[in-house]
């Protein structure tokens, strides 16, 4: 397949304008998004840092909109300088919102109200309410209480924008019950919905008895995830589950008697009793044993990545089929380096198949194929490898005369994640334009100076490079996000102290393009 044809923008707005698309909206949406892209990449654009604000709190961003004092207050990021979306009233720390998700209309979906077609927060409170939330007005449109027998605490797509699942905090028992010997039978809940509108699919409980000492669980994809200290991972179907173990089915906003007592599913203070009671070991699906539980599925056809539970082994990873367990030619993956924070491996979020395996001076974007003459088997070869930028040492291994006259060799070998070399710290996707964005970092005398580079997802082309203005300290926790025309960064510095900076996108008509890099194959 030969590079990819530079658009003209010009041409592309003209047709456009004349029509050409209007038979396919997904189309125009592509349109625009190509010209997006174009300028985003054109040598004249700039991002400049147009916000900059700091928090005792969490900061989060979600599709455009950036979150403060844990979700109470919202401010969009799309306008030329950020303006606060809604401020929700000041609660309790019992009431405060401990996680959330962003929910969006699914197309082709006939929803009973006419709110329903806009985005909403899901989120989840200290005292276990689930509120859907306006992501506009901060208003709340429906509440559901779960549950006063355990303590609820994150939330996770099961499936996503469709299925959402709420996982309890794991019930260790009070020091005095371990210190008596007294084992606690139920570790953890999950509670299961459907969303827009809120349907119950059940709440289901992973006991002792049945699944053993288990560390964490979790649902993915309509399939439960049991993990366990050792390192193994076990996975079961959750709809399998369901359909054997279901107690009774209940229904949100509806009577009910359960246990001698009796109310309301979903309104306080009965809430929603755990329905799904696991009696019997159910089917297994599928088991591996992996070092820090670390297990990932994807490819096509189906692959799963793991590292060799040893920890001699961290840093090597192992790509295999998941019909029959069978490594993939080339399969075994590690980076020789040498470094303080080791490398990480996962499947690409643009659905190609294809793996992202980082490192601190490359990144290797992975493929895979049938093997020639042999299509039962997969082999595992280079796409492209994108480099840091860095220059050989000058004074390394240079030899010192001492002052009798002696001359001495020193062997110097630095660490692949040197500070004063650059460095990568981050790699994302952005869907909607095509491009994967790379952060790196360099330490520049006493403070570190990053920059954030997006390169052609198709060839690894590097096509822009947008400088950070703020220091960047390695030994902060740092996000960074690509979204558009936007990019954010989220410090969180000692003491609790969260930073956001932000970027847009501005086009300097002044200054001539005098680079033109297109996305192709180097």
């Amino acid at each position: 397949m030969g590079p990819t044809q530079k658009p003209n923008v010009c041409r592309q707005l003209s047709r456009r304008a004349l029509g050409f698309f209007s038979r396919d909206a997904g189309v125009v949406q592509r349109t625009n998004l190509g010209i997006l892209r174009a300028l985003v990449c054109q040598e004249s654009t700039k991002f400049k840092n147009v916000w900059t604000t700091h928090s005792k709190s969490p900061i989060a961003y979600e599709r455009g909109r950036i979150y403060f004092d844990n979700y109470r207050c919202c401010v969009s990021s799309i306008a030329s300088e950020p303006r606060k979306l809604y401020e929700m009233p000041k609660c309790s720390k019992s009431e405060k919102i401990e996680d959330a998700l962003l929910w969006e209309c699914p197309v082709g979906e006939i929803l009973p109200n006419p709110s329903d077609y806009k985005s909403s927060l899901i989120a989840l409170t200290a005292h276990n309410w689930l509120f859907r939330i306006s992501a506009t007005t901060g208003k709340v449109l429906e509440k559901i209480y779960l549950a006063s027998y355990c303590k609820f605490r994150y939330l996770s797509w099961d499936t996503p924008q469709e299925v959402i699942a709420v996982k309890s905090a794991q019930n260790k028992g009070t020091v005095l019950a371990r210190q008596a010997g007294i084992q606690q039978p139920v570790l953890l809940y999950l509670a299961v919905f459907h969303v827009l509108p809120f349907s119950l699919i059940g709440i289901l409980e992973i006991n002792k008895k049945i699944f053993g000492n288990v560390t964490d669980a979790t649902l993915s994809h309509g399939i439960l995830i049991v993990m366990y200290s050792s390192g193994l991972v076990r996975l079961y179907s959750f709809q399998a589950i369901t359909e054997q173990f279901m107690q009774q089915k209940l229904d949100l906003g509806c009577a009910c008697r359960w246990g001698g007592t009796a109310g309301t599913v979903g309104e306080a203070p009965f809430g929603i009793p755990c329905n799904i009671k696991i009696t019997d070991t159910p089917p297994l699906l599928f088991e591996v044993s992996s070092l820090e539980n670390a297990f990932q599925i994807g490819g096509h056809p189906w692959h799963y990545i793991i590292t060799p539970n040893k920890k001699k082994q961290k840093g090597v990873f192992h790509i295999c089929a998941l019909k029959d367990n069978s490594l993939a030619k080339n399969g075994i993956q590690e980076m020789e380096c040498c470094s303080l924070e080791s490398d990480w491996i996962y499947f690409h979020p643009d659905a190609s198949g294809r793996i992202i395996h980082v490192g601190p001076n490359q990144v290797k974007v992975l493929k895979l194929n049938e093997v020639e003459n042999d299509s039962a088997q997969h082999q595992i070869s280079e796409d492209f490898v994108i480099l840091a930028n860095r220059e050989k040492n000058k004074n390394e291994n240079l030899p010192t005369v001492t002052a009798s006259g002696r001359v001495v060799k020193k062997n110097v070998n630095l660490l692949d994640d040197d500070p004063e070399q650059e460095t990568f710290k981050i790699v994302d996707y952005e869907d909607e334009l095509d491009l994967l964005s790379v952060v790196a970092v360099t330490q520049i005398d006493a403070e570190g100076k990053a920059h954030l580079d997006f390169h052609c997802n198709e060839y690894g082309t590097l096509l822009k490079s947008i400088p950070l203005v703020e220091s960047w300290d390695v030994t902060y926790s740092h996000e960074v996000y690509f979204d558009r025309d936007l990019v954010l960064h989220i410090e969180q510095k000692p003491s609790r102290v969260f930073s956001c900076y932000v970027y847009q996108m501005v086009c300097d008509p002044g200054e001539e393009e005098t680079t033109n890099r297109s996305c192709e194959k180097e």
